[in-house]
C-alpha cells in the first residue's frame, strides 16, 4: 500500500505542505491514543467551562485543542491557527506560510459513549503583509483552501485527505505509526436513498425543508416513489465518511429558531474543510443559497446552512427551494 507522503508527492503538493500535514497528523496520532484510552485515561466528562460557542467543553475537547496548538506552533510552517475551541486567532510564527483551522474534536458528545469522534482541519496560504493575530487573514472562501480533511477516529482510525487532486481515503498502520492509503480518489454515488439529519428539530425548518424532509419519509408511497432511510451519527465526520465511503445526503438547515444565525455548523472548522472534500469526490456542497465554499466568511466562528452529498439528491432538495 502507498504511504502519504508518496500519495501527497504524486499529487503535485508542495514540500512544506507535506511536512505541515506530517506535522498535524502526528497531533491526531496522539488524539487517536488518547481517544483509545478512554476512561483508563481519565479524559471523559465536561469541564466547567464553555467554548466561545457557548457550548460546555468536554476533557477531550481541551485535550485535543492543546495538543494541536501546540505541535503547530512549534512547527515553525504556520502563522496562525483558527480553533473552534479558542476565542480568538491564535498567532504562531510570524513567517509562516500557512494559515490553519481546525475542529479538534468534532462530536465530543459522543466520546462519553464511545461512538464516532474526529478532527476536522484545513489549510490555507497565509498572507504575509499580516500580523500573525489579524483575525482578518481567515476572512477567505473556501475556494483558497490548499488542503483539507478529516481524522476519524473509530474501530480503526482513518484519514480523508484532498489538496485538490481527488480525495483519498487512509488507515493508520499502528504497527509502523503511518497512514496508509486504502481507497485512492474516492467517489461518491450520484444517487442514494439514504439521508441524514436531525429530525427532533423538524418543527423549526423552514417549509421547504420540511417539505423535502416529508416525501422521503413517505418513501414509496410518496412523490418520489423510493424508500429511504436515515442514519445518524450526530458527529460529522462520521455522517460525512458514510457519504463518502457509499453515497447520501447529510442536512444542518437553516433553524428559525435563531433568526441571527444561519446554521449550527461553523463555516471554517467544519462546513467548508468537508465541502472540499466532498466536492474532489464528485459530490455537492451547499447552503441552500449557494456553494458553501464560494462563501465570504465574515467572522472566525461563523456558521452556514449544510447540504452536502450525492450530486443528484442534494439538487433535488435544492428544487424544493424553487
Amino acid at each position: 500500500m502507498k504511504r502519504l507522503n508518496s500519495q501527497l508527492q504524486d499529487d503535485g503538493a508542495p514540500a512544506e505542505l507535506i511536512l505541515l500535514l506530517r506535522t498535524l497528523l502526528a497531533g491526531c496520532k496522539e488524539i487517536s491514543f488518547r481517544v483509545s484510552q478512554g476512561a483508563l485515561a481519565g479524559v471523559l466528562g465536561s469541564t466547567l467551562s464553555e467554548n466561545v460557542q457557548g457550548e460546555t467543553q468536554k476533557k477531550l475537547d481541551v485535550i485535543s485543542n492543546q495538543i494541536l496548538k501546540d505541535i503547530l506552533q512549534e512547527s515553525g510552517y504556520v502563522k496562525a491557527i483558527s480553533s473552534e475551541e479558542e476565542d480568538d486567532v491564535v498567532g504562531c510564527h510570524p513567517n509562516g506560510n500557512y494559515l490553519v483551522s481546525f475542529d479538534p474534536l468534532d462530536g465530543s458528545s459522543n466520546t462519553d459513549i464511545n461512538s464516532l469522534i474526529g478532527t476536522i482541519f484545513s489549510i490555507t496560504h497565509a498572507p504575509q503583509w499580516m500580523e500573525p493575530d489579524d483575525p482578518s487573514a481567515f476572512i477567505q472562501p473556501g475556494t483558497q483552501a490548499v488542503a483539507a480533511g478529516y481524522v476519524l477516529y473509530g474501530p480503526s482510525t482513518m484519514l480523508a485527505l484532498t489538496t485538490g487532486k481527488g480525495t483519498h481515503i487512509y488507515t493508520l498502520d499502528k504497527t509502523h505509526g503511518g497512514f496508509l492509503l486504502t481507497t485512492p480518489n474516492i467517489r461518491i454515488p450520484e444517487q442514494t436513498s439514504e439521508y441524514s439529519i436531525n429530525a427532533s428539530n423538524q418543527r423549526h425548518w423552514q417549509p421547504h425543508i420540511q417539505n423535502y424532509i416529508s416525501d422521503l419519509i413517505a418513501g414509496t408511497q410518496g412523490p418520489r416513489k423510493k424508500d429511504f432511510n436515515m442514519r445518524w451519527v450526530a458527529a460529522m465526520v462520521g455522517d460525512i465518511h458514510r457519504i463518502l465511503t457509499r453515497g447520501g445526503i447529510f442536512m444542518y438547515p437553516y433553524d428559525e429558531r435563531e433568526p441571527d444565525k444561519a446554521g449550527k455548523l461553523r463555516l471554517l472548522y467544519e462546513a467548508n474543510p468537508m465541502a472540499f472534500l466532498v466536492e474532489q469526490a464528485g459530490g455537492t456542497a451547499d447552503t441552500g443559497t449557494g456553494r458553501i465554499m464560494e462563501v465570504m466568511p465574515t467572522d472566525i466562528h461563523q456558521r452556514v446552512p449544510v447540504l452536502i452529498g450525492s450530486k443528484d439528491e442534494v439538487a433535488t432538495c435544492l428544487e424544493y427551494s424553487a
